[in-house]
């Protein structure tokens, strides 16, 4: 079954648009996610959208449903690892970690596999397993100096593990390592290595010194004024803090054409809502 063209449009254009915010505002990519769902979500990437938006907004027990949903339609195992991270989300790291042994994980591709990794190791953390977390993080890909996509986030989360075991030497020289793999900013490993070694950052904009000064310029006669005292105007650098553990997603949209929809990708809505909905915990229990 396929969408009629006037809404298969519509549908597409509320993808691109969660595809657009979905890291910067990720409310409102959800917003649009929620529009998509309404006018076609008998479509697997309207319920993997939606699932990817519910999740950025830590909506977890919503985002496990439609990930389960988009998987019954399409039969692909890509989604098992942000799954089992939506499980530590619903504070059920056992579950997550029984999700990393199954037999879907052998069937995910190199990516899959790292990022599984990764959300078993938060799960043992999340069950102060420190160094079951440490080893978990431990591999040939975590070894290898060849950088790859996923390289810079393993070894930032091999760092952080190291140093909240308290082997501030090792983590140090691992946050090094993840600021050489680092090349597109995914981590804040150039601030947490600064940290390590002492580096103090400084606001360029003091507030205090800056009502001071204000002060002094309120007591200003005119002659002070003639006397060329200018004010000097500040940048306030504002310093993004990235988290390790959130997942990259992209959508897209721009490529996926619902009005094309092959039949066999296509289940009720209803269906896969009730069976997804039978495992899930609370929505508002979250991480």
């Amino acid at each position: 079954m396929s969408l009629p063209k006037g809404l298969a449009e519509e549908v597409s254009k509320n993808l691109v648009m969660v595809a657009r915010l979905i890291d910067e505002d990720p409310e409102g990519a959800y917003g649009y996610s929620r529009v998509a769902l309404r006018l076609a979500s008998r479509v697997a990437a309207v319920r993997e959208a939606a699932g990817f938006a519910a999740y950025a907004t830590q909506k977890y027990s919503e985002a496990l449903a439609e990930f389960r949903a988009a998987r019954r339609m399409t039969g692909n195992v890509e989604l098992w690892p942000v799954m089992a991270d939506c499980e530590r989300g619903l504070g059920r790291p056992e579950k997550a970690l029984d999700m990393a042994g199954a037999p879907e994980v052998h069937k995910l591709d190199k990516a899959g596999q790292v990022e599984m990794r990764l959300v078993a190791a938060g799960a043992r953390r999340d069950m102060d397993q420190l160094d079951a977390a440490i080893v978990t993080l431990q591999s040939p890909e975590l070894a290898s100096n060849s950088v790859q996509p996923w390289t810079a986030r393993l070894r930032y989360a091999y760092a952080d593990a190291l140093l909240a075991a308290g082997r501030e030497d090792e983590a140090r020289e691992w946050f090094a390592k993840a600021v050489e793999s680092d090349k597109d900013g995914s981590t804040n490993a150039s601030d947490r290595l600064a940290e390590l070694d002492g580096v103090e950052f400084v606001d360029a904009f003091d507030e205090s010194e800056d009502e001071d000064e204000d002060g002094v310029a309120d007591t200003d006669t005119d002659e002070d004024v003639d006397a060329g005292v200018d004010g000097v105007g500040l940048v306030d650098l504002d310093d993004e803090d990235k988290g390790v553990e959130s997942v990259s997603v992209e959508a897209e949209a721009e490529s996926v054409q619902v009005d094309s929809v092959e039949s066999g990708t296509v289940e009720s809505a209803e269906s896969a809502d009730d069976s997804a909905d039978g495992d899930d915990g609370s929505s508002d229990d979250l991480r």
